[in-house]
């Protein structure tokens, strides 16, 4: 019986396996990084990011090995992000101090125990969950633009290739996004009276 692309299964030598983990290593810390940003939360970006790689993985006799796949694998994300999108209708947030429902109960979140400055790493979170929230409110479209451009630095050549759009396109919506981030960590900023 013949499968379907989605189905079929990618020959499972030790070599492609080999090669599958080499891609893993060079492009993991990349993605799961566009997928925490679009998501806004580590269940989901680890979840986009594994299924990124099981796209991949499906895809893994058509790649050429000496390819760049950055473009490819952010493609992968955003349209994985954006099904997961439709399919909640709006993405969910959970505060950090509630607990993990499980099927045993529940279950305290595990906060890392800080090594460094206690104040300046909380500084840092704070500043960094500013970030998050004020990119949460941007649509998906914005969002991934101003995070491949401004949090991992592509050109907007680059951008255009990866989200298929015209390169006028992305300036657009990269001005659109910047200015909609100032003006919400302006309001933040001015809420918690200008600090």
């Amino acid at each position: 019986m013949a499968r379907s692309p989605q189905q079929r299964r990618p020959a499972d030598s030790p070599e492609d396996r080999a090669r599958f983990e080499d891609l893993v290593a060079r492009y993991s810390r990349h993605v799961y990084a566009i997928a925490y940003r679009v998501a806004g939360n580590e269940a989901d970006a680890k979840d986009l990011a594994q299924e990124a790689f099981i796209r991949v993985w499906r895809a893994l006799d058509r790649i050429d090995p000496g390819a760049r796949l950055e473009g490819w694998l952010y493609r992968i994300v955003t349209n994985l992000y954006i099904d997961l999108l439709r399919r909640r209708r709006g993405p969910k947030v959970h505060s950090l101090d509630e607990p993990i429902a499980t099927a045993s109960g529940e279950l305290a979140r595990e906060r890392p125990d800080p090594s460094a400055d206690v104040q300046q790493t909380v500084l840092d979170a704070m500043v960094d969950q500013r970030i998050q929230d004020a990119l949460m409110t941007l649509a998906p479209e914005l969002r991934m633009v101003v995070v491949l451009a401004d949090v991992e630095g592509y050109a907007y050549e680059e951008i255009a290739a990866m989200m298929q759009v015209p390169i006028g396109t992305v300036k657009s919506r990269l001005h659109r996004a910047r200015r909609a981030l100032r003006d919400r960590l302006a309001a933040i900023r001015g809420a918690l009276g200008g600090s």
